[in-house]
């Protein structure tokens, strides 16, 4: 099962680290329009992604009391169109996220500022675990420095999560 260490910061620009990302030469992909589809399943979390019309099944645990966000997943491609409607039939939907992604990678490190409809901007990081969990912190400890991000700042809760927080839901 893959692993990243992950961090989320909630911002009001994204100005600032789009300059920075440029000056270190981060890769940008173009912009990604999402919809993650929350399902009720109990101790984990599973949701379906829609992204620029592709759907992809992702199934993750996530420990949001530890100091470091490390996160275990697993992806499965769904290629059928009515996915949203079959996965629905099985599983209660806990929550809807709609999102704009701008999406940079640095050092095997996904940056993705996300304007998220009902909650604003936030910027992500997830350093993908390739070589041992010391070698992720040392690569997601550099993007970290050199955006210059205030760690203390970190949310440790999803996006589902902030939504229902707001909402009351």
């Amino acid at each position: 099962m893959p692993v990243n260490l992950e961090l989320k910061i909630k911002t009001d620009s994204f100005d600032s680290f789009i300059e920075k990302l440029k000056s270190i030469n981060a890769k940008q992909d173009p912009v990604l329009s999402q919809k993650d589809i929350y399902y009720k399943i109990p101790d984990s979390l599973l949701k379906l992604r829609i992204e620029n019309g592709k759907k992809t099944l992702i199934f993750y645990n996530r420990d949001e009391t530890s100091e470091n966000r490390w996160s275990d997943f697993n992806l499965l491609k769904i290629e059928d169109d009515n996915a949203e409607e079959f996965l629905s039939k099985l599983f209660a939907i806990e929550q809807v996220v709609e999102k704009e992604r701008k999406l940079f990678w640095f050092n095997n490190t996904r940056i993705h500022l996300d304007e998220v409809k009902e909650l604003g901007n936030f910027l992500e990081l997830e350093t993908l675990v390739i070589e041992g969990k010391t070698d992720a912190e040392k690569r997601f400890n550099e993007i970290v420095r050199l955006l210059n991000l205030d760690l203390s700042k970190q949310i440790k809760k999803s996006y589902k999560n902030l939504i229902a927080e707001k909402t009351g839901g």
